[in-house]
């Protein structure tokens, strides 16, 4: 346990002025509203976590052989915060500090969507880690939350890659309404926060399979943002909906 290490917290004002700043560019966006923010935490607080963060053979990760191995194969994650027990305080800190005020109001005034709520039991998010050779098929992510009773409305991805190569692949691919073509690329770089609107016309992934070495790992914090009401504007069901792409 590193003791020493200072509680993880945001900055209010500073994260305001940074979504402020970032709001039209972020509402504009193609194929659909996404914004990227680099060197987002300190290099110290991202090496922390990128310190911490679970080796592949920890007990934390759900086994990717049990699961849908057609369209996410070799990628490891915990599903529910109950697996988080055993993770190193700093990154329990951290996740705690992204369900939190200050990075709430970050959100709403990047993305003018009001009334978000975190998932402190994080389905289907929180650690996420890809083996070489994994991929994750383009989808839209389900967006209701029967568990809590939530309508899913934010994504939110904190990259951990270190001296990422374009040539290991993995890079977030955004693809427009019809799945004709992709229209934003962009690579899981260390200390990299990407944010983006999910709905069912929000299709992404990374289809490539991962070309790193055996013990490089593409490695991501993923965090979803929910309002008590839905969008009238959109539709919503629990399914994952998954999508062919030539590779």
């Amino acid at each position: 346990m590193l003791f020493h290490r200072k509680l993880f917290n945001f900055d209010t004002p500073e994260l305001e002025s940074l979504a402020k700043g970032g709001h039209e560019k972020y509402l504009t966006a193609t194929p659909f509203p996404h914004a990227v923010f680099d060197d987002f935490l300190t290099t110290k607080e991202a090496n922390y976590i990128f310190q911490d963060f679970p080796q592949p053979d920890s007990p934390i990760w759900l086994d990717w052989r049990q699961r849908d191995t057609m369209h996410q194969p070799k990628k490891q994650g915990i599903g529910h915060a109950s697996r988080l027990e055993g993770v190193s305080p700093y990154i329990l800190n951290v996740l705690a500090a992204f369900n939190s005020y200050p990075f709430l109001n970050f959100l709403e005034k990047l993305t003018g969507i009001t009334k978000l709520l975190p998932d402190p039991y994080f389905h289907g998010g929180g650690l996420h880690q890809i083996l070489s050779g994994g991929k994750l098929a383009v989808h839209t992510d389900f967006n209701q939350l029967d568990a809590i009773n939530l309508y899913r409305r934010i994504n939110v991805l904190f990259y951990l890659n270190k001296e990422w190569k374009d040539d290991y692949n993995g890079a977030l691919e955004l693809w427009n309404t019809d799945m004709t073509q992709c229209e934003a690329s962009i690579m899981p770089l260390f200390n990299r926060l990407v944010v983006f609107n999910t709905n069912k016309k929000s299709f992404h992934g990374h289809p490539k399979p991962l070309n790193t070495p055996e013990h490089i790992t593409r490695k991501s914090i993923a965090l979803y943002y929910y309002t008590a009401r839905p969008n009238e504007d959109e539709s919503y069901d629990a399914i994952t909906d998954w999508q062919e792409t030539e590779n």
